[in-house]
């Protein structure tokens, strides 16, 4: 472990660097550790210890946890490489902070220790940011064998910053059920940034929101074998601008791979507060119809278990068994009577583009019904994906998501009630993009070549 006390002599440096490689989590020490290119970053790091990682190549080495009080920055540029023998995870607890901030030039960059053209999903665990915002479930414990409880009253809490960074390969199952995915998100706070973050190749769920009210802007799920974008216990945050491209090969073998799956809670209760994301501008792509497709990739949106949801202004094209699906009396009410909204998007699914599932019993409910109002609400159900206009959308190795000329996502956006908040840029496309490529630069759609 290579570290250093950046406010000591020399000598007291030196033995500072021996003590804590005694015991790999920084010891019983206060004030700054830094981490150097080919160092460790490992073990528990406790209140008042402050890491930085300097620009290099660095190692996860297992479950490593920062406690409450502690703090982690990572500069731009630099990799982390998780063992794979000891499946490093990243846990940030309450009252931790991260401030991991890469650029469109140099980001920063988790993934596999495997040599180049090895990697696998699944070789390391993942990112889990916990906070303090209210979630609707009483002291529950972040999934994935982690054992950190989250959630709280502080619904601006700050957990810190992530900015441009990719996350590749993560994603594993502690037990049945119980699975770290690319980026867990327990509890976090509107206090939190995030945006620019590419989760690609993850073994499970891409983006997971446990409760919490942290917003995000430009997120891209790429080859994710669960689902992309998975809201519960209570979240009620804001995304704009998100894109989602399933590998058709590639998918979890025992769950089917959604591009939105939406619950209140687990067991569809009316606790509260509700889950009910405030999304838009999304961009979510199925297999299409690929050669090859892998049978459990499933919905564009799944919304299920008594949730409530807000999707506006977004694609969603190319999914096999279905585009919209509202599954439960509480959702399907949702839906029904507007606390839900579906508007303005452009819609085309292999098959039943609006689905009802069969535990609605709720009297004359329908999918003709679903599809009445969301057709009603500005909603274009399409025949072929071809029909919105995306330049190179399903390419998995050189993708263009922009609408081509002439495309119907050009226009007919529009931000009234609950996204006629500041948050929302009030951009006329529909869909993550316009006429400009915010991936450029920062993401990698070939990261099983990588070099590094």
């Amino acid at each position: 472990m290579k570290i250093k006390k950046s406010f000591l002599a020399v000598f007291i440096a030196a033995i500072s660097f021996t003590a804590c490689k005694k015991d790999d989590n920084g010891g019983d020490e206060t004030g700054t550790i830094e981490i150097t290119n080919g160092g460790n970053l490992t073990g528990t790091f406790k209140k008042d210890q402050h890491v930085i990682v300097r620009k290099g190549t660095i190692t996860l080495t297992g479950y490593t946890y920062f406690e409450e009080g502690s703090s982690l920055t990572i500069e731009p540029g630099t990799i982390v490489k998780s063992s794979t023998s000891n499946k490093g995870a990243l846990i940030m607890e309450r009252g931790s902070k991260i401030m991991a901030e890469g650029t469109a030039q140099s980001p920063i960059v988790f993934t596999s220790g495997r040599p180049v053209g090895e990697r696998q999903p699944g070789d390391w665990g993942g990112i889990i940011l916990l906070g303090k915002a209210t979630v609707n479930a009483t002291n529950p414990t972040i999934e994935g064998g982690v054992g950190r409880q989250y959630g709280g009253n502080v619904d601006n809490d700050n957990s810190g910053s992530l900015k441009y960074i990719r996350i590749e390969f993560a994603g594993i199952a502690a037990e049945l059920n119980s699975e770290i995915n690319g980026l867990t998100l327990g509890g976090v706070g509107s206090g939190t940034t995030l945006e620019h973050i590419m989760v690609a190749y993850g073994n499970d769920d891409a983006f997971e929101f446990f409760g919490g009210t942290v917003n995000a802007k430009y997120l891209v799920a790429y080859a994710t074998a669960d689902d992309d974008f998975d809201f519960d216990f209570g979240y009620r945050g804001k995304i704009q601008f998100a894109v989602s491209l399933r590998d058709p090969e590639f998918v979890d073998g025992g769950d089917a791979g959604n591009g939105i799956e939406c619950d209140n809670n687990a067991n569809g209760s009316d606790a509260t507060p509700r889950t009910r994301p405030n999304l838009s501008n999304f961009t979510i792509l199925g297999p299409n119809g690929a050669a090859n497709t892998a049978a459990n990739h499933n919905f564009a949106n799944r919304f299920r278990r008594n949730t409530a949801f807000v999707l506006n202004n977004s694609i969603l094209l190319g999914h096999p068994d279905g585009g919209l699906s509202l599954e439960s009396n509480g959702t399907y009410n949702a839906f029904i009577d507007g606390t839900s909204q579906f508007k303005n998007n452009i819609l085309y699914a292999l098959a039943a583009p609006f689905k009802m599932g069969s535990d609605v019993t709720v009297a004359g409910a329908s999918a003709a019904a679903i599809e009445t109002k969301a057709t009603a609400d500005g909603t274009v159900k399409l025949t072929s994906a071809a029909g919105a206009g995306l330049t190179n959308a399903f390419s998995l190795t050189n993708p263009n998501f922009l609408p081509a000329t002439g495309s119907i996502a050009l226009t007919g956006a529009a931000f009234t009630g609950d996204q006629a908040d500041a948050f929302f840029e009030k951009v006329a496309f529909k869909g993550a993009f316009g006429t400009t490529n915010w991936t450029t630069g920062w993401t990698s759609w070939t990261p099983k070549t990588n070099t590094y």
